[in-house]
């Protein structure tokens, strides 16, 4: 069976806490001089809790096939009731999960999420069966499809590198939001593998990091990311939005006055949200502008899929205004 789109990387069963309890204090010993407190020994009372699946693979799968295309997800679960949610979530979705690995030796990976009033939050990550990717057991030589959608591989290289020979010998465009761990490999190992990459996505800080340049000189990222990325190269800016190069041009967006209700997943629906826009009509303006609108959709609700928007739908703001130069 050929796909529009195949999504590799992470899956996980997430549950939201919510507490007008929890406390921010600034602290320089956390690394965003911000600390979710809660008083030790207490019990905390909260005022919502959320059950649902997330993971950067499950959750952009859900935008494609919202979007009407054809989609299949390759990720790991355990042989647990977690696993089998995030399956069935998929399943609902009309996502394709043949491919999915299963294993026994752990559980299946599984977040909770604080959430502070402002919609902030602070995730405790169990990568569990996330951390157990074989790239031997994907069947590359029976995959067939027109896109490859790249998420967190849990720092798995050769999971790369194969994604990399087998989009190369058939011809698929590929699309990538590294995870944290891919990014940890660092630029002499990352950036030789993104040059072969259609769509590389990734935020301000990240972007810095990565290509050795202070993460505020926005004009010297792009100038050496054009240099050393292949394709389209997407930059996020959190509240201040957008900007993006093809190499030729700057686009730039801001964000819609929405109401937020939590951020987790608004990086996948952007990204996600680009391309397959992008696949649609090959106008960046355009892909842009439903990217926005379905990072926005998603805030509005606890959980990272629920607020992803269908095709045909932009969402109730408007459109957001994009400048090139």
């Amino acid at each position: 069976m050929k796909f529009d789109v195949i999504t590799i990387g992470s899956a996980s069963r997430d549950v939201f806490l919510a507490s007008d309890n929890f406390k921010v204090i600034q602290d320089s010993q956390f690394s965003t001089g911000q600390g979710l407190a809660v008083g030790l020994g207490s019990k905390i009372e909260l005022s919502k809790i959320v059950l649902t699946t997330g993971g950067g693979g499950t959750n952009v799968a859900v935008t494609f096939a919202r979007q009407e295309f054809k989609t299949s997800c390759i990720s790991v679960v355990g042989l647990d009731a977690n696993g089998e949610v995030i399956i069935s979530d998929l399943e609902k979705e009309g996502v394709d999960t043949q491919y999915f690995q299963k294993h026994d030796d752990d559980v299946s990976a599984y977040s909770t999420i604080l959430v502070d009033q402002s919609g902030e939050r602070s995730i405790l990550s169990y990568k569990g069966e996330g951390q157990h990717f074989d790239g031997s057991k994907i069947p590359f030589d029976e995959l067939e499809c027109d896109w490859a959608y790249v998420n967190s591989l849990g720092g798995h290289f050769e999971i790369l590198e194969k994604i990399v020979a087998w989009a190369g010998q058939k011809n698929i465009k590929l699309a990538i939001n590294p995870g944290s761990k891919e990014l940890a490999l660092g630029s002499d190992k990352l950036l030789p593998a993104l040059k072969t990459f259609e769509i590389v996505s990734m935020n301000q800080e990240e972007a810095g990091e990565l290509l050795g340049i202070d993460y505020s000189n926005e004009e010297e990222i792009f100038k050496k990311a054009d240099e050393l990325i292949g394709g389209i190269f997407i930059m996020s800016k959190g509240h201040e939005g957008v900007s993006v190069s093809d190499g030729k041009n700057i686009y730039t967006a801001g964000v819609p006055d929405s109401p937020i209700v939590e951020r987790t997943g608004a990086g996948d629906a952007f990204t996600s949200g680009f391309v397959s826009e992008y696949i649609r009509s090959g106008d960046i303006v355009k892909a842009i502008q439903f990217a926005t609108a379905n990072a926005s959709s998603v805030v509005t609700l606890f959980g990272a899929k629920a607020g992803i928007l269908k095709k045909g739908d932009v969402g109730p703001w408007p459109l957001v205004e994009v400048s090139v130069k």
